[in-house]
């Protein structure tokens, strides 16, 4: 009978933890990814928002106000997205509402957060 080699128990000891080493590596480091693209992505909404409120202007010489889209429940937000109760001479520059961002209704062109902010934006 021969003599069978295997692996002893320290050997298959060094081998599970070196794994364990690089799942936890490979878990922080898509962890990361996530948090970045949340906040790249809020950056890009309230870039996209901040240009077509510069666009209206630039054509209307105003910001948009409640009033102008039609006021009781039209928002100024709703002269950018189509919504309003009257299309504006800029037409429609947004596609959609924004999710995390709104716009003052007065017609001072402040950009701000919505109050249930589910991406966790700025």
């Amino acid at each position: 009978m021969e003599n069978q080699r295997g692996f002893t128990l320290v050997e298959l000891l060094i081998v599970v933890v070196l794994l364990g080493v690089l799942a936890a590596i490979v878990v922080f480091a898509v962890g990361n990814t996530t948090t970045n693209a949340k906040a790249a992505g809020c950056a890009a909404e309230k870039t996209t928002l901040s240009d077509a409120l510069e666009s209206y202007k630039a054509h209307l010489g105003v910001y948009p106000t409640a009033t102008a889209a039609g006021g009781g429940s039209h928002h100024a937000i709703d002269l950018l997205d189509g919504a309003a109760a009257t299309v504006p001479a800029s037409g429609t520059l947004l596609k959609s509402a924004p999710a995390d961002y709104t716009i003052d209704d007065s017609g001072t062109g402040a950009i701000s957060v919505n109050g249930s902010n589910p991406n966790g934006c700025s």
